[in-house]
């Protein structure tokens, strides 16, 4: 048996003085936080990659072609949650959407680094994706929209009151190029033209596109809702009162009912007829 002692404290000690017991383990040291710093770094990307691609994006407005409602070197945030849920655009809505027949063909476009693509891909940086554009939904499936002169715009044979369009220039643009026009929005596209409309090469100047000017609503990546960027020019992007005419909607609502109506109306004098030989 090794010798032992008494501690003053009465624990058992032994020769070298140290105490019998359970051994107290130091206090561990604490990360670096220069290791821990990437980790952070990794997370805060692959959650602002999440939002990016399923909840919200930033995008930069390129061009003027929405003025005075977006400028260029806006940035504003597109929410991309709503069409998950079958949420499809509707009249008035300011939409993002991809190039459906090549309408930036022949445009400018800027050349971002890999340090912007990267930040871009992530949703650190508005998009740097040129192949989207901007604009306002003017008609949706069934809607007839139509331009005369320099207007005003009309949908379903209702004259738009249109606030958003630039002071500048009128509703729409007296030229034969694609300025007076009128078609039938088809199922599953939409019809859609910037604010400036002297200055948007939108959906009047791609009707001999293979998709006619219209847009599929599948390429739509979700509504712009607040301008973000500057700070100086923040603010929300409401769907306008404009749409709320009930014009529009009981013009494309009453045609199918009138057709309904008109084929029933037959049928019921037929029946009386019937009725009546029988009684006879």
């Amino acid at each position: 048996m090794g010798n032992s002692a008494i501690g003053a404290d009465g624990s058992p000690q032994t020769e070298g003085g140290e105490p019998h017991g359970p051994h107290r383990p130091k206090a561990g040291k604490h990360r670096s936080f220069w290791r821990e710093l990437p980790i952070l770094i990794g997370v805060a990307l692959v959650l602002a990659l999440l939002i990016k691609t399923f909840l919200v994006q930033a995008f930069s407005i390129p061009s003027e072609s929405m003025e005075n409602t977006l400028r260029p070197g806006d940035r504003v945030l597109v929410d991309k949650l709503t069409p998950w849920f079958g949420s499809e655009p509707g009249r008035g809505e300011v939409v993002v959407f991809h190039d459906p027949a090549n309408w930036l063909d022949g445009e400018s476009t800027s050349q971002p680094n890999v340090v912007q693509k990267i930040l871009s891909f992530v949703g650190v940086m508005p998009s740097a994706n040129e192949q989207d554009l901007i604009k306002r939904v003017i008609g949706v499936a069934g809607d007839t929209v139509e331009c005369k002169g320099t207007g005003p715009l009309k949908v379903n044979g209702e004259p738009l009151v249109e606030p958003y369009v630039n002071p500048s220039g009128t509703p729409c643009s007296a030229d034969d190029q694609g300025g007076q026009f009128k078609v039938t929005v088809p199922k599953g596209k939409m019809w859609v033209m910037g604010d400036n409309r002297q200055r948007s090469a939108d959906s009047r100047y791609h009707q001999n596109d293979k998709t006619h000017g219209f847009v599929p609503v599948g390429d739509a990546v979700g509504r712009a809702f607040v301008v973000a960027w500057p700070v100086s020019r923040w603010a929300t992007l409401p769907v306008p009162d404009t749409f709320d005419q009930s014009g529009i909607n009981t013009a494309a609502a009453l045609a199918p009912g009138a057709l309904s109506l008109a084929g029933a109306v037959p049928a019921v004098l037929v029946r009386r007829r019937r009725i009546s030989g029988r009684r006879d």
